[in-house]
């Protein structure tokens, strides 16, 4: 029997503001535990929350970004809790009247655009984070109450590789429209996953469990794939399916049970006292909405038409952080799009990984890159002698020009010099001149590098190539 699964992803992003959703502690990532915190926080007595108007307006664009209808009456509810990283008992979210309804994301799976709608968007604040030790287990509550946006889909997806793709997407457009910075490492996009499967053919969904927590794109990838098989497998052995709430362990690679799946009526959900409604003008939304940059699929599309690239190297371009406005200024800047594209794509984005270092953070400018492209174009350096100085541009930056002249790196291009290196070279390699005389080619080339490395890499290659040529006749 074929089963068909259904999924639907409640995703978790924390919005890039400076301060929390409710109170004025900072959200900086890595310090001290319980260093940004305050009464507000952690619920004590007799303090009030006051919304966040950055994260309101962040809020926003993410559902303008992604096709939502914005309410402009929306209110916060109390959902309770009690758990140890919850000081206060209780999260301030939204229920039934949330900021942003409906939605969509188009998205490309298996070379086809795939749309799955969204059911809401809405604001709510972070909660802490238990670390549990042999002997005990402590709380940081350091992430309470840091402004977050729930994206809820509807069980729209079937696969896990759909499910990748889609996060995917999704992950670039909050990115590209400033919403947030979505880094999995640090704990600012977290993923919920509900899962339940069907025999083929019949209507309805199956029992749904839910998977919490999932903070890498890999590991909800494995955890759907390994619990629709034990879901089927359950089934067609003669069990039955429990609604409950489960964890996902990387190590063993298997779901656990942590508890019942709770409904909204365990929460007991009430409007929250302390918090006024939320009224949006539409002349707000709109002014809004004109802060949005170009979506990243727009991007690709003109990037590819205006420069000339392939559509792989403006997808590539697109998805890299910063990397499209980077190439866009160089492009300009030097007159080939194709060019900086390569350069960029090779050589730029080798160095941000191997560095461990973002674009923007390196002493890289597009200018540099440009004038370093131009010296290469116009044959005044090699595209060897132009690697060995990006290393360095973008390391300490510098003027690529300034550097060249200082350092005698400008290609030879002298006849009588080249010659000479030519000749020398032939003289010294009798074999290799036979091998091309029998038919190998290839000798050729061998010949090419030994002059190039003769001249310390400065001679003109094109220049030499020719001279190898003509002196093997």
């Amino acid at each position: 029997m074929n089963y068909i699964a259904t999924i639907g992803l409640e995703v978790h992003v924390q919005l890039k503001t400076k301060t929390k959703m409710f109170c004025g502690c900072g959200t900086g990532f890595g310090s001290p535990p319980n260093s940004h915190i305050c009464p507000g926080c952690l619920g004590f007595p007799g303090t009030i929350p006051a919304i966040n108007a950055e994260a309101v307006k962040l809020g926003v664009m993410a559902g303008l970004s992604l096709n939502c209808r914005i309410n402009e009456h929306s209110k916060f509810d109390r959902k309770s809790y009690f758990y140890p990283d919850v000081g206060k008992n209780f999260q301030i979210s939204q229920l039934d009247q949330p900021v942003c309804s409906g939605g969509h994301l188009d998205f490309d799976f298996n070379g086809e655009t795939r749309t799955v709608n969204l059911r809401r968007i809405h604001l709510e604040e972070d909660v802490g984070k238990s670390t549990h030790h042999p002997k005990c287990s402590g709380v940081d509550f350091n992430r309470c109450g840091c402004a977050l946006i729930e994206i809820v889909t509807q069980p729209e997806i079937h696969s896990s590789g759909e499910a990748m793709a889609f996060l995917h997407a999704l992950k670039e457009l909050l990115v590209c429209a400033g919403v947030g910075e979505c880094n999995l490492e640090e704990g600012q996009l977290r993923c919920d996953v509900n899962i339940s499967v069907m025999p083929e053919g019949v209507p309805g969904l199956g029992t749904r469990v839910e998977i919490k927590n999932m903070n890498t794109f890999k590991g909800v990838a494995a955890a759907i794939e390994y619990e629709v098989g034990r879901q089927i497998t359950t089934l067609e052995s003669g069990g039955s399916l429990k609604q409950q709430t489960l964890r996902w362990d990387p190590e063993l690679g298997e779901t656990f049970a942590m508890r019942s799946k709770e409904n909204a009526e365990d929460y007991r959900y009430f409007p929250e006292p302390d918090v006024p409604p939320l009224i949006l003008t539409r002349e707000q939304i709109e002014a809004w909405r004109k802060l949005l940059p170009e979506t990243p699929a727009a991007r690709r599309e003109r990037l590819a038409r205006e420069y000339g690239i392939t559509p792989y190297d403006a997808g590539v371009l697109v998805a890299g952080d910063g990397a499209a406005d980077f190439f866009e200024a160089v492009a300009k800047a030097c007159g080939s799009g194709k060019t900086a594209a390569n350069w960029i794509m090779g050589d730029v984005l080798k160095l941000v990984n191997e560095r461990s270092r973002p674009l923007a953070e390196s002493a890289l400018t597009p200018d540099v890159l440009a004038s370093l492209i131009g010296l290469v174009m116009n044959e005044t350096i090699s595209g060897g002698v132009a690697k060995e100085l990006l290393n360095e541009l973008f390391d300490n930056g510098g003027d690529p020009a300034a550097l060249v002249a200082s350092r005698g790196l400008a290609q030879v291009r002298d006849t009588g010099v080249l010659e000479k290196l030519v000749a020398e070279v032939v003289a010294e390699n009798p074999k290799v001149v036979a091998d091309f005389k029998t038919g190998k080619k290839a000798s050729a080339g061998f010949l090419v590098g030994q002059v190039m490395k003769r001249s310390g890499g400065k001679a003109d290659p094109k220049m030499v190539a020719a001279m190898v040529e003509a002196a093997l006749g």
